[in-house]
């Protein structure tokens, strides 16, 4: 009984194996992950990514090495929006819609908020960036 309850205890006391996604080569900040990029091992995922389909299209947020597992705090969506880009400015209530042009002040990926510039009045104000690229404009 005390052999099992040993064997048990040191089980418990190794780090758990599953998969990893590592980078192949080195990555600068600001670049977009592509499929050859990345690959999957054997290893301790710890806060890292298990599957290369959750990483590829990512943009990395620090540098990162070759070889080393890709943790979740160090990547984030790639902006569909970059700064001083010209987007279509929407502003929806009830069954009313007007749409304008606006430029965007800041960048920013898909769900995210940011400054944009209405080119007709001049004037800043703050939406939401939409799957189609356009910034959606609240109260």
């Amino acid at each position: 009984m005390r052999s099992i309850l040993s064997l048990l205890c040191i089980l418990h006391a190794l780090p758990a194996v599953a998969d990893m996604a590592i980078v192949t080569r080195n990555v600068r900040p600001g670049e977009i992950l592509l499929d050859k990029d990345v690959i999957v091992i054997r290893g301790n995922a710890g806060d890292g990514f298990s599957e290369k389909e959750l990483v590829v299209g990512k943009e990395a947020q620090v540098a990162l090495f070759a070889g080393r597992a890709i943790l979740k705090e160090q990547v984030a969506p790639a902006p569909s929006v970059e700064r001083n880009q010209i987007v279509e400015l929407v502003y929806t209530t009830g069954v009313l819609s007007m749409t304008t042009e606006g430029r965007a002040l800041g960048r920013g990926a898909e769900g995210q908020r940011i400054r944009v510039m209405n080119l007709a009045s001049k004037t800043s104000i703050f939406g939401t960036i939409q799957r189609d690229g356009t910034v959606l404009v609240t109260k």
